[in-house]
């Protein structure tokens, strides 16, 4: 991923200290009411990737065979194959029979780019409809949708989210990611968005990336989570920053959070299964849960650093 990157010498200067609960994330948790055990899913954006065969891929794993691998370490993935094609139902169907070997894995697809970046929300019911018809063939491995808005949608083009925001169904969750600039910097607009997906139970993503700390808004307009968080190829503030989130994870689950989807991403995506299962156990660790932590195949080598 290359949203929020930086040189080396910003990275050193970077300050990373995670801001304080917003009010709509105070009254969000407050007013919260369940009654099920809160949940956590940890995962990576992709399945394919090649540098992961010898690490947690066995050797010689083909390209066709990488999902039946990824579903053995983690519980979760942030679907962004989803963004480039709109697949229909049988090819879905097949990487969701892949991932029935482990029953508590889901799919977070994201929503293509012909729905945000080329018609950007506008006349795009018909391709919405036919995203939909596919992905809904994930049945119970459907986790929560991921619309992620262009560097360039400002908040001029308000009214548009509005309206395609309402038109959307209710019986999947879906969290929106804002990216430009003027969503945070002007109060009134912040409150005015996040208010709105408040209203409309719709969450808000949180992507954690070193040169943009505007968009670690911590704005939760609904008491589920959805964090990206993109490391630094191993760099000693990931590891940090990482702990900064667990705590805050708890905090919020003290608070009412029901759910948190905390997903992993590097410059450098190679790198990623380490960090994630280091995020795994110290979840484990803070809030007693039990997330299988990912399994290398040698476990004993230690991880190398870019940066240490």
């Amino acid at each position: 991923m290359e949203f929020g990157r930086v040189t080396p010498g910003e990275l050193e200067e970077a300050d990373f200290t995670l801001p304080p609960d917003p009010q709509l994330t105070i009254k969000t948790l407050g007013a919260s009411k369940n009654d099920k055990p809160f949940q956590v899913h940890v995962g990576c954006a992709k399945w394919g990737r090649k540098e992961w065969v010898g690490k947690i891929y066995p050797l010689k794993t083909k390209d066709a065979n990488f999902l039946d691998e990824y579903v053995k370490h983690f519980d979760c993935i942030e679907l962004n194959a989803t963004f480039y094609n709109v697949y229909p139902p049988p090819t879905i169907s097949k990487w969701k029979e892949k991932a029935n070997s482990n029953p508590d894995f889901k799919f977070c697809p994201k929503f293509s780019q012909s729905i945000s970046h080329i018609r950007r929300l506008k006349n795009a019911d018909d391709i919405t409809t036919v995203y939909y018809e596919g992905i809904m063939a994930f049945g119970d491995k459907l986790g929560p949708l991921f619309l992620q808005l262009s560097d360039n949608y400002t908040p001029k083009s308000f009214p548009e989210l509005k309206v395609y925001l309402e038109s959307l169904p209710k019986d999947v969750p879906v969290f929106v990611e804002l990216r430009h600039k003027e969503w945070f910097a002007d109060a009134t607009v912040r409150a005015q968005v996040f208010e709105l997906f408040h209203q409309l139970n719709i969450g808000a993503v949180i992507t954690d990336a070193t040169g943009r700390r505007d968009v670690v808004h911590m704005e939760l307009p609904t008491p589920h989570a959805f964090i990206r968080f993109v490391g630094n190829s191993l760099h000693r503030s990931d590891y940090a920053r990482c702990d900064e989130w667990v705590e805050r994870i708890k905090q919020w689950r003290n608070m009412g959070l029901q759910s948190a989807w905390f997903f992993m991403h590097q410059h450098d995506e190679r790198y990623s299964p380490e960090l994630a299962d280091y995020v795994i156990e110290k979840l484990n660790q803070e809030l007693g849960t039990q997330l299988q932590r990912p399994k290398f195949i040698d476990r004993d080598k230690p991880a190398p650093g870019l940066f240490d």
